[in-house]
Order: structure tokens, then sequence, then C-alpha cells
């Protein structure tokens, strides 16, 4: 086999050496954006389209064959990050396996632009080389190019939606298969058996390795009988040069023809079945240690607490405070009426609860995870509530005055200012939308096993968190004798409203913070619009609402400026239809006395090989727990100095746009959300600790001594 082997791959390469022949293939270079910034990541795109019949190759063309080559021509300081590969089909022979493509594929790679580049137009080429086969087999060779246009304004390409749909078909990580290995009796010196076992009900499943220079794994999948759940095959690894390998890495198939999944991952292998692998190629997250056995009815009490303490975190305080105005307002009303308002409070808040539950449930149901405050992962949703909070401030000041027949600029302020039903529903519903970014302490752990549940109970547990959140307010609707203790109505409570559109304007501001992340430098078109939409709420309460003549003509020119601003900018400039690429992983902002590091499993293992102890830092731009407590108090100079003392390694987790990896690890933990922090000990058998979750009623200095006390047991021997 091996000596055929060598014969095709001669004959492959005198094939090479022929002229090129592109006649069965074509190859064309898409970019994902017309025009970028400079340090953006713009995604390239190598589409190859076969004739009907022939085919290429994937990375690893298996027993004959050879991969499409791409070589990159690119300007001075631009760099091109790896090729990624579709999952490719497996082609049998009675002789030869291979892995090929077949109709129209694309190779996808990030294309880095420096950070000092000037504006003007940019021209990225490639030269691409492939074999082409069908009976017999071609190579072929093709250069491509495309060009962009860099400026301040990133502009979205018309192959950007192709180029996504690529993205999407790429294999997933796979989180929650728990894949493992381990060697059966090996058979001769330079050939094992390998089983490999990851959980899956599949009824077709196979591995696709990666290529290595220092083994082969063979073609031939065997399908082994497996514990209920579980997929287990068996395939033989013959070693080429060196040691056998700790570790395989490839494609976890599922499934067969247009139904197929694939998921990468990089498998450690044990001496034998249930073996612990070594540490340096243990995954970071498998080590845990036993996580607390946790009962329902605890679960129902956390997040019941949980959503209590919501309450007093500074994300729902704005809401808070227009909901005390209005029982202030309430005092001299019908006891009945009051415990109507009360109740329609509490409805609009488990209705937002509920719906966020069945958000939850959908995103289970359709194969991946979900995470708590994923809304803000959205970016339209950060656009709209953005500007949604915007007019409610505005209308607290005062610049608009809308009944309930007003347009409908004004519905947001108008249901914030009332004190009926629709008032009250929807200061429910936009307090569970505030606090959705927030975590309280009971919460996290409430909500990370709500999502390991069913849906009944996903649905049992944030419910009850909802019912925490509206109780203290349904109490006080239901007993107006103790609405006595607030102050009377009066002039005093015009300025209290006033008052509290500072609040509410901060919060617009936070979110408006949150929206570079999705459209980079654009972002400052949003604050523009925020502007011009201030200029209308102000002209339509003093022209349109409070005017004396010429009504109909200030309402059209009102219109106009609302009209004219929100397509000028809001479509033309921000372009909120089309955000930003994400910032590619690994990215860090460094910030404050600590060298973070960006976290992986990779630079986890990486650290405790070491024997050091390692800091981790699960955080996201959107959490005001995380910005406001947990940030300040590691930034601490007590705890930056404890850090270089035992020279720990400082990593940090963005959660910020919900990648994949990250959200694996929180459930590892039983997690929902961030923030999570954690300290690994020196010793790298040792399960990382798990500080508890801050408290909002504690300064950030509270949570640095807890800090403080954690990285002190890590460097402690057991």
């Amino acid at each position: 086999m091996r000596l055929q082997r060598v014969f095709h791959g001669l004959v492959l390469l005198c094939l090479a050496a022929l002229p090129a022949q592109a006649a069965h293939t074509q190859a064309r270079l898409l970019l994902a954006q017309t025009a970028a910034h400079p340090g953006q990541t713009v995604m390239a795109g190598i589409e190859l389209h076969m004739d009907p019949g022939w085919h290429t190759y994937w990375k690893n063309p298996g027993d004959s064959g050879m991969a499409t080559d791409v070589q990159w021509q690119l300007p001075p300081g631009f760099k091109a990050g790896p090729l990624e590969w579709p999952a490719p089909e497996k082609l049998p022979d009675p002789s030869l396996t291979t892995y090929i493509y077949q109709g129209t594929i694309m190779l996808l790679a990030p294309i880095t632009v420096p950070a000092d580049l000037p504006p003007g137009p940019v021209q990225v080429k490639a030269s691409v080389s492939w074999l082409e086969c069908q009976v017999s087999c071609v190579p072929g060779q093709m250069d491509v190019q495309a060009s962009f246009d860099i400026g301040a304004e990133p502009k979205p390409s018309p192959d950007a939606a192709v180029l996504t749909k690529a993205a999407a078909l790429l294999p997933k990580p796979a989180t929650g298969l728990a894949p493992q290995a381990w060697w059966e009796k090996p058979s001769d010196p330079n050939s094992r058996e390998m089983i490999l076992q990851w959980k899956g009900t599949a009824a077709d499943a196979d591995f696709f390795p990666d290529s290595s220079n220092s083994y082969e794994i063979e073609s031939k999948t065997e399908r082994l009988s497996a514990p209920a759940g579980q997929i287990r095959l068996r395939k033989e690894v013959k070693k080429l040069a060196g040691n056998w390998p700790q570790a395989v890495s490839g494609l976890l198939i599922e499934g067969a023809g247009t139904n197929q999944a694939a998921y990468t991952a990089q498998v450690p292998i044990s001496a034998t079945a249930g073996q612990t692998a070594p540490a340096s190629i243990r995954p970071a997250a498998d080590n845990i240690g036993p996580l607390p056995q946790s009962t329902l009815w605890q679960m129902l009490l956390y997040a019941f607490l949980g959503g209590l303490i919501l309450n007093v975190m500074p994300c729902v305080l704005p809401v808070i405070a227009l909901k005390i105005l209005g029982f202030v307002a309430q005092a001299k009303d019908e006891p009945r009426r009051v415990r109507n308002l009360g109740l329609i409070y509490g409805l609009g808040v488990l209705m937002s609860f509920a719906a966020l539950a069945a958000l939850v449930i959908g995103i289970k149901a359709a194969g991946h995870e979900a995470g708590w405050g994923m809304q803000f992962s959205n970016p339209q949703f950060v656009v709209v509530l953005t500007i949604l909070v915007t007019l409610v401030a505005l209308n607290l000041f005062g610049l608009f005055e809308v009944t309930l027949s007003g347009k409908v600029l004004g519905a947001a302020g108008t249901l914030t200012r009332q004190h009926g039903p629709a008032g009250a529903f929807f200061n429910g519903v936009l307090a569970t939308i505030l606090a959705t970014p927030c975590t309280a302490p009971f919460l996290g752990a409430a909500l990370g096993f709500a999502f390991a549940q069913t849906a009944g109970i996903i649905l049992l547990i944030f419910l009850t968190a909802g019912a925490g959140l509206a109780i203290p307010y349904i109490l006080l609707s239901w007993e107006p004798a103790w609405l006595k203790f607030l102050p009377k109505p009066g002039p005093w409570m015009e300025k209290f409203k006033v008052a509290m559109g500072f609040p509410m304007l901060a919060t617009a501001f936070w979110l408006l913070s949150l929206v570079p992340v999705h459209y980079g430098e654009r972002a400052w078109w949003l604050g523009l619009f925020l502007i011009v939409l201030a200029l209308v709420a102000w002209m339509f309460g003093e022209f349109v609402q409070r005017g004396r003549s010429r009504r109909g003509l200030a309402a059209l020119l009102t219109a106009g400026v609302l009209v004219a601003g929100y397509f000028g900018i809001i479509e033309g400039r921000l372009n909120w239809r089309y955000p930003s690429a994400p910032q590619p992983a690994g990215m860090v902002e460094s910030a404050g006395n600590i060298a973070w590091q960006p976290w992986s499993p990779e630079a986890l293992a990486a650290a405790r090989e070491q024997r050091r102890p390692v800091l981790v830092d699960f955080t996201a731009k959107w959490c005001l727990t995380c910005n406001t407590i947990v940030k300040p108090a590691l930034e601490n100079p007590k705890v930056s100095k404890k850090l270089n003392q035992i020279r720990a390694v400082p990593l940090l987790g963005d959660f910020t746009t919900f990648p994949d990896s990250i959200k694996t690890e929180l459930k590892r933990f039983a997690r929902a959300g961030v923030p999570l922090v954690l300290v690994y000990p020196s010793d790298p058998d040792e399960a990382p600790m798990v500080l508890p979750e801050p408290s909002p009623l504690l300064p950030p200095s509270h949570y640095s001594n807890i800090v403080l006390e954690y990285l002190a047991r890590a460097t402690q021997a057991r």
C-alpha cells in the first residue's frame, strides 16, 4: 500500500509539472467589503467551481491527490490568516480513499489591514493551484485578484452575503460532544488501533483526519457498538516518524449527503479507555472538579433571590425610579386601581422573562448554545434599544409630551410617562430588557442550571427570576397603606421626573458605547443621529404639540427631518443592516496594571503545563457588573502586585460577541453568562477555584480582597 501511494505521488508530481490547464475548474477571489478602515480584518474567499464529474481535494487529500494551494500576493504590511476549509466528501475506492470537493466550494481566509495605512485603493492578489480529477487528473492554476478602498467608512461588498453563507457552512467546534480516544492492543511496532468516541446518535459517522508528517490515519472506518447516546469508531494509525501521537485532530462527521454535519476536534489519546490524558494535552476545562449538586428547589430559590437583587443593580435603577414616581402619583387613587397597575407591571416583567425563556428554548432546539444577555450580541437590537432609551430620556426632560393620540415618534415616551396600564406594562418590559446585561448573586448559578434543563424547567426558573424582580412593586401596590410613607404628590414630581432623565440618558450613553463592537468607527454616526432625534423631539413638542399656528406645516417639517436623518445617517452612513466583521479571536485591549492575554483552551493548557497559577476573567463590554465591580476589583494595584509576585498568568475571555468557545466554557462551570472569575492553582492536577459572584451592595475593594485570598490559595501546596 505504501509503495502504491508513493507511485501515485510521483505520478501527481509529474502531472503538476505539466502546463496548467484550468479547463474544468475556475477560481475567483471574493472580498466581503468594498471599503475598510485601517486595522480592520476583511474576509476573503477563494471560490472554486468544478465542472460536473470533476473534483479537487481537501487539505488532507487522503491516499492520493494534492491539496489546493493558495499563495497570497499582498501589499506590504497586510497579513493573511490560515485557510478555513469546508467539510469534504469521502471518495472510497477499492485501492485508494480520498477527501474531495465537487461543484462549488469556498476557502475562506481573513486579511488584516495595517493600522497605519493611508486612504486609497488596495489590490489583493493570489495564485491558486489545484489538481482536478475525473478518470484522469490535470493540474490547474489561476491568478485571481480583487480590490477595495481604505477609508474611514467600511462598506460591505455585493459578495458579503455569499461569504457569510460560506462561513456558516464551515465545520463547527465540537462543543458539547466530549470526544475522547484511546489505544487498543498494538498490532505491530508501527501500527495501532485507535478507538474514537463522542456524544451522538447519528446512524452514519466517520472521522476525517488532518494530515501529519509523523503518522497517518487510515481511511477505513469501523463502527463499533457503544453506550447509549455515544458514537464509537475504530481507526488504524500508522507511525511514520518519532513517537506515537498524544492527540489527533480532524473532523467528526455525522450523517451523510446533504444531512452531513462536521465538527472540528483535537482529541487527546489516553493509554486505555477511561484513562486520563497527559496534562499537556488535556482540554483545559476537563479538570474542573466536581460541580456542586443542586436541586430544583434550591435553584428556584436562587432564581427568586437573584431577581430580587436585580432591583438594586445599576442597569435597572433608572426604571425603578420611574416606578417609584408612578407610585407617588397613584397614592390618592382607588386601592383597586393601584393593585391592578401593580399586577400589570408584574405581568410585563413575567411576559418579558417568558419571551427570554422561549428564545433560549428555541436556540437550544436549533442545536446552539444560549447565554444570558445574548440579545446584546445582535447589532440591530443594540441600535434600536439605544434609540428607544434616548427617546425615553427626552420625554422625561419634557421636550415632547405625547398623548395616546400622538404619532409614532412619541410612542416610547408615552408608554414610560403614563401611569396607566400601558405605562405599567411597558415599565415591566423595559426593566427586564435593561436587567439582562446584569447578573446578580445567586442568579448566575440558577440560570446556568436552567440552561442545561428541559424546556419546562427553563421556563419555570425564568418566571421565578421575573417574580423576584417584580415582587417588591406588586406587594407595595397590593398594600396601598404603605404608600403613605412616600412623599405626597406635588410640584416636586415634575422636577424629579426631569432629574430621572439623566440616569436614563446615562443608560443611553452606555448602550451607545456598545455600538463600536459591531460597527467599528461607523458607530459615531449613531451618536449624530441621536442629536438629530433630539432636534426632532424638540420640534415636535414645541411647534406641533404646543404650537398655535401652522402645526400641519411644522409636523411635515418634523417628519422630513426625521426621515432624512434615518435614511441619510442610519441607512446611508451607519449602514446598520451590515455590521462590521467581529474582531479576530485573541484580540485583547490593554487596560490598567495587568498585562492580560487572550483566553483560549490552548493558552490555559500552556500556562498550566508551566505550573503557573492562572487568573481567568470572563467578561463582556455590555456587562455592567463586569465593568463596574469586577474590572475595578481586578485592576486594584494590590491584585496586580500579587499576580506579579506569584508569576500568575492573567487570561481575559471576551464574551461580548458570544464566541462558541467561551459559551462552552461557561456551560462547563454551570454558568449561563458573565461575569465568571476563575483561579487555577499552580499544580496542574488541581481543579480551578470559582470565585463567588460579586455583590452590588459592596464596593469593588471587597471583591479585590476575595481575589487576593484565592490567589494566595493558588500557590499553597496541598
